[in-house]
């Protein structure tokens, strides 16, 4: 019989070179596989006839058999059609499938099958066609019947794994499976007073629902087995973030920071500006948790623009007062240019003494010399740098405070890397799309949590527009106008070079498109992430000067760029973009007191619905948290904690779980009252997380910082 920890390459249909394959997605024993879980379900149980298919309807179960097959050869190379005529009682219809000449031997004539799929026009002849519908042969000796005439459940493509071979590998590994080898990992007393099933019969009914469940509870993953999932899910997550939160209150800083009048008025002469009640509110909680003899973990939100920023500077500089070194982590080279020029430029006008550096991919040589000796001999106070930090030829002489701008573009063990390289340093992750509590509390419950809920006086609304091709003339000519008027725009697109499969705009042929047909007398620039450092510095600082007119750029203006001058984004292909990247790039105008406008084009082809959501929330609100509701909603979770799982989501049913309060309560509450149960209580918490298979191990990599 197969184990859970048995290796995939041994399940009947995988073999090394798939197995190899599924490796690199974080996909290695059958346990793993059994943990990539439907993304939806298809009702293929009710049989219509021949006669009831019209084109473009419902998808559709038949019961059909094979009157004639044949391989046709096209002219394009490597390019084939299968054609079979499908009859009943009542008719005939033709079934295509593209580019699967194996169905040549499967799909002989005269064979019974089951086949799903929707009815359509023919390009060429007119008449009504089935397209690469799913199939069935019923005289394969296959009682269960587990692609047709049933529900479904329907996967995503993973690697070379279409969701017909998924669903035929979990299907074996399901009945080969030991059910021993696939032990419980929720106490049995947490099970028994929840009334919950077991583990295993829990993924074979999620895989495999039984025919009386009903289908709008498996689209909700409210099905009782789907809740059971969700429960164990959060319980382990709560369980490893009690533990963390135990752990933390025992550590001791190396130092006690002080916060006296003389470094408040210090710092206050550093500001351009009055904070907002909300900086000031989140300065308090950060600056008692500096006080604190434990080291400080909070998570510091707020929407785009709030000014996150100046919050993070202040906070270090307490650090560097009590004769620390602070840190300032950010994703990209372009941000982290900015920030250290800012500050630079801030230190310089103020007379501070500060001495800061910058650390990136692209500070080599002499430069990268002189801020490793001055890291580590302790002659740099401030450093900001992106993933060029986590080098291990990084070295602090005394680290005490860590900030991680957009901490979702770190993953939790490079975060958790570049702590360690202090004795318990004090930790503020920043992010500038606002959480929903229910996820703060579920994702990130071991953090103290602050939030800026109010923009910097003055800011208008930036109005948002989605418009078509038909209206692309009319948007430039609105571009045009507010350069006229002194302003500057962004164009962002999602492409840096034009590829054959690709109809998405290109950075570098757009660029000059819309010079040539718009803005013949105007500047245009063009930014993307594989120019140049020394090339992207001079093209923002040209902009942020009015030296150029209209930026285009990849997202790499998405987080950070600040030019209060720019009073209009219009995003090309927008249907192509994330809720919170649209958020983002929305947040790089309005920035100044002018009114500002945010174009979001749309290109031509199919949208999906998912798509044509995502516009209509940006067109009605500019709120960041009911945006990240609505992104959750949408998206999921995908890797919350930043492990790389190739969109494989960490947390599969913790949006389930977002939506369900009581769940997250009732799974916190247990997972609190055996960590808080004393010391064999929380040893048997311990085994518990330590008993998780690697699978397990890597979907809760939870030891490292946020």
């Amino acid at each position: 019989m197969l184990r859970a920890e048995t290796s995939l390459r041994y399940l009947k249909g995988v073999g090394p070179r798939r197995a190899e394959s599924l490796r690199k997605l974080g996909l290695c024993t059958v346990e793993d596989l059994l943990y990539v879980l439907p993304f939806r379900y298809e009702d293929r149980r009710a049989f219509a006839r021949v006669t009831d298919l019209v084109p473009f309807g419902s998808e559709t179960t038949l019961d059909v058999r094979i009157a004639r097959a044949r391989l046709i050869r096209t002219r394009r190379p490597g390019f084939t059609l299968f054609e079979a005529v499908l009859e009943d009682a009542t008719g005939s219809v033709r079934a295509l499938w593209y580019n699967q000449p194996y169905l040549e031997k499967a799909l002989r004539p005269g064979r019974r099958a089951v086949v799903f799929g929707r009815a359509v026009l023919d390009r060429r002849g007119g008449d009504l066609i089935l397209e690469n519908p799913d199939y069935e042969l019923l005289d394969e000796g296959d009682a269960e019947g587990i692609h047709t005439g049933r529900i479904v459940p329907v996967y995503r493509r993973l690697g070379e794994l279409s969701s017909r071979m998924q669903r035929s590998l979990l299907h074996r590994a399901l009945q080969d499976l030991d059910p021993a080898s696939v032990p419980e990992i929720l106490p049995a007393h947490v099970a028994r007073r929840r009334g919950l099933l077991p583990r295993l019969e829990a993924l074979r009914r999620t895989h495999f629902p039984p025919p009386e469940v009903s289908l709008e509870e498996l689209a909700a993953r409210r099905t009782e087995a789907q809740l059971r999932l969700a429960f164990e899910e959060v319980f382990v997550l709560q369980l490893a973030l009690a533990l963390r939160r135990e752990a933390a209150r025992s550590e001791r800083r190396r130092v006690a920071y002080q916060v006296t009048d003389a470094m408040r008025t210090r710092l206050a002469r550093l500001l351009p500006f009055r904070l907002t009640e909300g900086q000031k509110r989140a300065l308090r909680e950060i600056g008692a948790d500096l006080r604190s003899p434990r080291p400080m973990n909070r998570l510091l939100q707020g929407d785009v623009g709030s000014g996150k920023t100046i919050v993070a500077l202040l906070s270090l500089l307490v650090a560097v007062e009590n004769g620390s070194q602070g840190a300032f982590l950010v994703p990209t080279e372009i941000l982290a240019e900015q920030h250290y020029r800012n500050f630079q430029r801030l230190f310089a006008e103020r007379g501070a003494p500060y001495r800061i550096a910058l650390l990136t991919g692209s500070v080599r040589g002499a430069g990268r010399r002189r801020a490793l000796e001055g890291l580590e001999s302790g002659a740099i106070e401030l450093v900001v740098g992106t993933h060029a930090l986590f080098d291990e030829n990084v070295r602090f002489r005394r680290l005490g405070l860590v900030v991680v701008d957009e901490q979702h573009r770190f993953g939790v063990l490079q975060r958790a890397a570049l702590a360690e390289k202090g004795l318990h340093p004090d930790v503020l992750v920043m992010t500038a799309t606002p959480i929903p509590r229910s996820l703060a509390l579920t994702v990130y419950g071991d953090l103290d949590v602050s939030v800026i809920d109010q923009l910097p006086p003055g800011r208008l609304p930036v109005k948002t527009l989605v418009r078509e091709e038909a209206d692309r003339d009319r948007v430039y000519r609105g571009v045009r106008s507010e350069v006229e008027k002194g302003r500057q725009a962004y164009v962002v697109v999602p492409l840096v070079e034009a590829t054959e499969r690709s109809d998405l705009k290109a950075a570098t042929a757009f660029a000059r498109q819309v010079e040539e047909r718009y803005f013949r007398d105007l500047r245009v620039g063009l930014l993307h992430g594989r120019m140049k450092a020394a090339d992207k510095d001079r093209v923002m600082s040209e902009f942020a000067r009015g030296r150029i007119h209209v930026l285009v750029a990849t997202t790499v203006v998405e987080v950070g760029v600040d030019v209060p001058n720019a009073t209009v984004m219009v995003v090309e292909h927008a249907e192509r973009f994330g809720l919170s990247q649209l958020h983002q790039l929305r947040g790089r105008v309005g920035r100044g007191g002018a009114r500002s406008y945010c174009i979001l084009m749309v290109g031509e082809g199919v949208k999906t619905r998912e798509a044509v959501e995502r516009l209509r929330i940006m067109t009605e609100t500019q709120d960041g948290f009911r945006i990240a509701e609505k992104d959750l909603q949408l998206r999921g979770p995908g890797s919350v904690f930043g492990t790389d799982q190739h969109g494989l989501s960490d947390l599969q049913f913790l949006a389930v779980a977002l939506g369900n309060p009581r769940l997250i309560e009732a799974a916190r509450a247990e997972a609190l009252a055996l960590v808080s149960g004393g010391d064999a209580s929380r040893d048997a918490a311990r085994r518990a997380l330590a008993a998780l298979r690697p699978g397990w191990r890597r979907r809760f990599e939870l030891a490292g910082v946020g």
